[in-house]
């Protein structure tokens, strides 16, 4: 890319949902349509706050715990992941309950399943607190460590450093992940990885192409809400490609016109639960202030869909014995 001293905005591709993101969105859709309202959620079916409020005003209730969702009624599954304890209490409620969890996470789920029946430590690299940790160390409580960045390492206590596997959120920065694992290993030479590469291939994806646009860019703009772990992680990483200022906004109003001072190039994404038209209020926003000049770099092209629930797939308020 060549320098230019007109104002110009760098649109990283892929940006924005992905197809774990649009399958959670589409199953609260569906289910709003097939069953009517209300549909309940536990959590946020994504961490995105435009996403959320668009789905309550159409009829669905957010929830933090099961036990908020009124016996007999339909529940959704966020696309975080739960752990096996929800599913036994949504049993218990009586609730239909509907698992919008991204295929990728549940892939971890599996892969702690399997290394905790095998009798293995698990070391689980991710962010406390986070509902996707949480899900994954529900699996195996009494299996899994948590790895909460490179410091945690020295920390650690296990069983056997000879039966140890780690695996990963999948939403972490790939390169500050690889530097945990790479400590781990420093720590205990016997660890094993897991089958493939646990970060999901979107998350990936948003942080190459960030990372191009960074290189370039006086100010990265990235969409997404601030309690998404991806979206967070793309403010991370364009600054560590180069961007001199990096900001994270929920919408184009949030955007303080100060840090267009003294700014030639723009690179603007958008996090892996963000719709496309937040990113189309922000093209619009800069180029009322003049950076009018869009140059979409792409890094790589997505294909990936995933199937609805199957729960969608069959009524889920037959009469018993029908």
């Amino acid at each position: 890319m060549t320098a230019t001293t007109s104002r110009r905005v760098l649109l990283a591709a892929p940006r924005g949902y992905c197809a774990g993101v649009d399958r959670a969105v589409i199953t609260v859709e569906k289910a709003l349509e097939q069953y009517g309202a209300p549909i309940y959620v536990r959590k946020e079916i994504v961490h995105n706050k435009y996403v959320v409020q668009t789905l309550e005003k159409k009829g669905a209730i957010f929830v933090d715990e099961t036990e908020e969702v009124p016996e007999g009624s339909i529940v959704i599954f966020s696309a975080h992941g739960v752990a096996p304890v929800v599913h036994e209490e949504a049993a218990q409620r009586r609730l239909a309950s509907i698992d919008a969890t991204c295929p990728l996470v549940t892939k971890v789920h599996k892969e702690a399943q399997r290394f905790a029946n095998e009798d293995y430590d698990i070391l689980l690299i991710g962010h406390e607190g986070h509902e996707e940790v949480i899900g994954t160390m529900g699996e195996a409580p009494d299996r899994i460590h948590l790895v909460d960045g490179p410091e945690d390492v020295a920390k650690l206590e296990v069983r056997d450093e000879k039966k140890l596997v780690w695996l990963s959120q999948t939403t972490l920065s790939v390169d500050e992940t690889m530097e945990t694992v790479d400590r781990l290993k420093d720590r205990f030479p016997a660890l094993v990885s897991p089958p493939s590469d646990d970060i999901c291939y979107a998350t990936q994806n948003r942080q190459v192409a960030v990372k191009q646009i960074g290189a370039d860019a006086d100010l990265v703009i990235v969409v997404g809400s601030r309690n998404s772990s991806n979206s967070k992680r793309l403010v991370e990483v364009a600054l560590q490609a180069g961007a001199k200022d990096a900001h994270l906004v929920d919408f184009a109003d949030e955007i303080d016109e100060t840090w267009l001072d003294g700014v030639t190039t723009v690179g603007l994404t958008s996090g892996a639960s963000v719709p496309e038209i937040l990113v189309e209020g922000v093209l619009e926003w800069l180029a009322q202030r003049g950076y009018a000049d869009v140059e979409v770099v792409t890094s790589a092209e997505e294909h990936i869909q995933f199937s609805l629930p199957k729960e969608l797939r069959r009524d889920l308020r037959k009469p018993e014995g029908a």
